[in-house]
């Protein structure tokens, strides 16, 4: 049977939208491109994962972009990304590179006995020594005005998300209970329940 869904369970994504879209993208060059994965070891006609070596499907933030529920500084660009596979991508989540990798979380390159984990460990290192990421503190660019004001509006919502999950607790309840009382009205001698039109 399918589980309830809950307006509070998604809160986490509400704070990722509200991380995620103040952060800025800085669109790399092609010559930024073709020198990050030269440092990574990778032809532009062959990108791999740079965590577990297969085929690319999107980049990764080697430093996480958001960190208790707060923007950490670093943004989206080159400096800061390498690319992954959608494997790895979701099981490094917001964890260090290298923890990750030797970890055994599920789905890390040492979890699933992969060969050639330590030179691409080196691979990275090399990578991350190459350009210092940009990181920014954002509240102090703005200013605390807007900045105040970008969280209050945060913090309303999640407010109102848990008060209306109270609502639609006592709303699936009344109809489940209707629900509930139609189909004993509806039901066979033999123990069947037939659902009304």
């Amino acid at each position: 049977m399918p589980t309830v869904m809950t307006i509070a369970g998604r809160s986490s994504s509400i704070t990722s939208a509200f991380v995620n879209a103040i952060i800025p993208v800085v669109p790399p060059t092609e010559a930024e491109v073709e020198e990050a994965l030269s440092i990574l070891g990778m032809a532009p006609d062959d990108v791999r994962c740079a965590y577990c070596g297969d085929a690319s499907t999107e980049w990764d933030h080697l430093r996480p972009l958001v960190q208790n529920k707060k923007p950490t500084g670093h943004v989206s660009e080159i400096a800061n990304l390498v690319p992954a596979c959608g494997k790895c991508n979701q099981s490094k989540g917001k964890r260090h590179w290298r923890e990750w990798m030797e970890s055994s979380a599920r789905r890390s390159p040492t979890a699933r006995k992969l060969e050639g984990i330590s030179e691409r460990i080196v691979a990275l290192e090399r990578y991350e020594s190459w350009r210092t990421p940009m990181k920014i503190d954002f509240g102090s660019v703005v200013g605390e005005e807007l900045w105040d004001k970008h969280w209050r509006n945060w913090t309303g919502i999640i407010e109102l998300m848990k008060v209306s999950q109270q609502h639609a607790e006592l709303v699936r309840r009344r109809v489940a209970s209707h629900a509930a009382s139609r189909l004993d009205l509806n039901s066979p001698s033999d123990g069947r329940r037939v659902p009304s039109g």
